[in-house]
């Protein structure tokens, strides 16, 4: 209740939710002592597989027996998972504190909630000055709160797409402006470049980091990965081969995460062993990531059949969630609910052979699009139904044995599934 009532204040330390400047948190940083510039960061910059890239990432770490801070956007379940020093959550307690002074060092400045959160993780990450910190970058980057690093050990690029266009002038939203909001300030250390949905989009990337001296690594010219029979998957770069068991994960679009959190690691020669590798990808936490729910109240409503839950709620998302659906031999019936400035009808034209689409409302988001409004932008798709809420739209889907029900659409609509389970 008091961490609540902590982030009810900052919330109105700004009218804005999102207002893009870096003016107010380097001046709230240069208060408390610039502990950004005090911190070894890797910084994860893009559009999906942000927080799938620190997963991963983290989890070899760990199990290197290295200390880490995290830093990730949004949370799911609570607000803690934003802030991991030292391996773990901050307590409610511990978060409280940390909150309350910076709040007192900010002394009533307008800043925006990320950027005083932003802010906070620097402060306290700035105790620990051996740990490497993972830092997901915000909207965008450019004018991102994360983006007041003077160095850093590498930037990582994840795949970029089409997303929170309507934070762009409408003949700026294009992929060749978000590629350059993204990486036209990464800074001069170490760039990995994920895999990208297109040739253009990497293209662009290329062209808009050319000039910036960084030691670069791209997919395919200097990573790889290859899917092989028996249950394990290949990577490669210029360090050689490693044979990998498939990690506790579920879709293509992890192990491009995976294969790029490694590139990243035996770039910077943090004393990663094959081992530390092959063992951290089989432990990945991913929260609302193509995660499966094996109990729970919700749970209960499918009773045997499959219940998986993601996030996705772009058109790079929609294409990796339905190329892991494409290789499931079964019925797959799908819930989604989405937020009001979605591209809802490019997401919902990814999804090919699904037995039913069940549109809901999301009850604790005001920003979202109601289910009926859904249900009528997805029109030109057979079998479309809505209902107002989860639990009635569970249990209006006929499931037979051996279907599969996804729930999708929307990071914040995945809180609140997970939070009714």
């Amino acid at each position: 209740m008091k961490l609540q009532k902590i982030i009810n204040r900052l919330q109105k330390l700004h009218p804005k939710e999102i207002d893009l400047s870096l003016d107010r948190i380097k001046k709230l940083c240069k208060k408390l002592g610039n502990p950004q510039d005090k911190i070894k960061a890797i910084s994860v910059v893009g559009t999906n597989g942000k927080n799938s890239t620190i997963s991963a990432t983290f989890s070899i770490l760990k199990e290197a027996n290295m200390k880490c801070n995290v830093y990730t956007s949004p949370h799911i379940l609570k607000i803690n998972e934003r802030f991991v020093f030292n391996n773990k959550e901050l307590s409610d307690d511990e978060l409280a504190d940390l909150f309350e002074e910076v709040e007192r060092i900010n002394d009533n400045n307008q800043i925006t909630v990320f950027e005083l959160l932003s802010a906070c993780f620097f402060y306290k990450a700035a105790q620990y000055p051996d740990n490497i910190n993972l830092v997901e970058a915000g909207l965008f980057f450019r004018f991102d709160a994360t983006n007041i690093f003077q160095k850093n050990l590498a930037s990582i690029v994840t795949s970029i797409s089409k997303d929170h266009l309507d934070w762009l002038p409408k003949n700026h939203r294009t992929i060749e402006k978000i590629v350059f909001e993204k990486t036209s300030t990464l800074l001069n250390s170490n760039i990995i470049i994920a895999k990208q949905s297109t040739t253009e989009t990497m293209d662009f990337i290329k062209k808009t980091i050319s000039q910036n001296p960084s030691n670069k690594l791209f997919f395919n010219d200097d990573f790889s990965y290859s899917v092989n029979e028996n249950d394990f998957f290949y990577f490669e770069d210029k360090f050689g081969g490693l044979k990998l068991p498939m990690p506790n994960v579920l879709g293509q679009f992890q192990l491009e995460n995976i294969s790029t959190a490694i590139a990243t690691l035996r770039t910077l020669d943090l004393g990663i062993k094959d081992e530390y590798i092959q063992n951290g990808i089989k432990k990945i936490s991913s929260l609302a990531r193509l995660q499966e729910i094996k109990s729970g109240k919700l749970k209960q409503l499918v009773k045997n059949n499959k219940l998986i839950i993601d996030g996705s709620h772009n058109e790079d998302g929609a294409r990796a969630l339905n190329d892991y659906l494409q290789i499931l031999d079964c019925n797959k019936h799908v819930i989604i609910g989405m937020m009001a400035n979605k591209e809802h009808e490019k997401y919902i034209s990814y999804f090919k052979d699904i037995s039913s689409i069940t549109t809901i409302d999301l009850k604790t988001q005001p920003n979202s699009i109601s289910g009926k409004d859904l249900k009528d932008k997805f029109k030109s798709i057979p079998n479309v139904q809505y209902q107002p809420d989860i639990k009635q739209a569970i249990k209006s889907i006929d499931l037979k044995e051996g279907d599969l029900l996804l729930i999708t659409g929307s990071l914040y609509g995945a809180a609140e599934i997970l939070n009714l389970n």
